[in-house]
């Protein structure tokens, strides 16, 4: 079974204060970046921005990691990709401190915190 990581990329980034509110298209390329890199142990890891952050990495696929742009909202955009890819038999897992976006997803897919996310990222670093 294959396995996907939906990441609410405006929770994860806004997670560690940063500054990532100065630059919100960087820090979403730099969440790129990382998520390239990342032991993360799932097949597929889909990236949903939102807002500015989508000047920061244009929608595709590079390598394991897709990113998607929010045509609304990004909550919208994070149930909609976790549904489809339960939906096409996939093992889910959602990166989300939203506890209403968690709800939303709590039939189709598993629900880890950002600092999960975090702790995966820094181990390449």
């Amino acid at each position: 079974m294959r396995t996907v990581l939906v990441v609410d990329a405006a929770n994860v980034v806004g997670a560690r204060p940063d500054g990532w509110w100065k630059d919100r298209a960087g820090a979403a390329r730099r969440l790129h970046e990382a998520l390239l890199t990342a032991p993360v142990p799932h097949d597929v890891v889909v990236l949903v921005l939102e807002g500015g952050a989508k000047a920061g990495v244009r929608p595709g696929r590079d390598a394991h990691v897709r990113v998607v742009h929010a045509a609304r909202d990004g909550d919208t955009e994070i149930a909609k990709q976790a549904r489809e890819a339960a939906e096409a038999g996939r093992e889910v897992t959602v990166v989300t401190a939203d506890r209403a976006l968690a709800a939303n997803v709590a039939g189709v897919a598993r629900v880890s915190g950002p600092s999960w996310l975090w702790d995966v990222l820094e181990e390449t670093t």
